[in-house]
């Protein structure tokens, strides 16, 4: 699997490349969570948000298919005990309807075939009146995110879709996802962040 080759240097490349998009995504996402929230994130990989979430709530089940990336983000929770690593597929979760508080799923939108259904699947989980919450990196038109594109497709990351900030906003609409609120962290490949209140 590519994400297990490429674990220990991911971090270094993200910060290198688009650290301040990086180190303010897992804060960013953090002010939607609360002390007594139970939070599932899907797709942990190295754990840029998992740490920061894990600091503000009660239980955090953090899941990814790539041994690799759970184990950089494990090291990075080391010593908070309300974390459990799964490994799970974001597009077939393993757990009952509606059991968590908060469910996240940060830069994986854009690499799955079925997007859609890894959404359906997230609210499914999701308890009424929770939040679904899914930042994805977007294009801009700035050289150094054409770079960081051709970058990952050379090393072979394969993006199922490249979204804009507007057609990224198209997915959910044509999901019929009216509850949904976005803002947008710049950068040089900026992160656009969905933020679902599931009715």
């Amino acid at each position: 699997m590519i994400w297990d080759r490429v674990s220990g240097l991911y971090d270094f490349f993200e910060n290198k490349a688009n650290g301040k998009v990086y180190s303010a995504l897992g804060k960013r996402t953090a002010e939607y969570i609360g002390e007594n929230d139970t939070v599932l994130e899907c797709a942990c990989g190295t754990g840029a948000i998992t740490a920061t979430v894990a600091r503000k709530c009660r239980k955090l089940v953090a899941v990814d298919l790539s041994s690799g990336m759970m184990k950089q983000a494990e090291a990075k929770c080391r010593g908070l005990d309300n974390v459990i690593f799964r490994k799970a597929d974001i597009t077939k979760l393993n757990c009952g309807d509606e059991k968590f508080d908060k469910v996240i799923a940060g830069n994986v939108i854009h690499l799955l075939d079925d997007a859609e259904a890894a959404v359906r699947e997230m609210l499914r989980v999701c308890k009424k009146g929770g939040k679904v919450i899914i930042p994805t990196y977007v294009n801009s038109t700035s050289r150094v995110s054409r770079a960081l594109s051709g970058f990952c497709s050379l090393i072979g990351v394969r993006f199922s879709r490249e979204f804009t900030i507007e057609s990224y906003k198209a997915f959910f609409g044509n999901m019929g996802l009216e509850n949904t609120e976005f803002f947008v962290i710049n950068g040089h490949m900026p992160c656009a962040v969905a933020v679902i209140t599931k009715t």
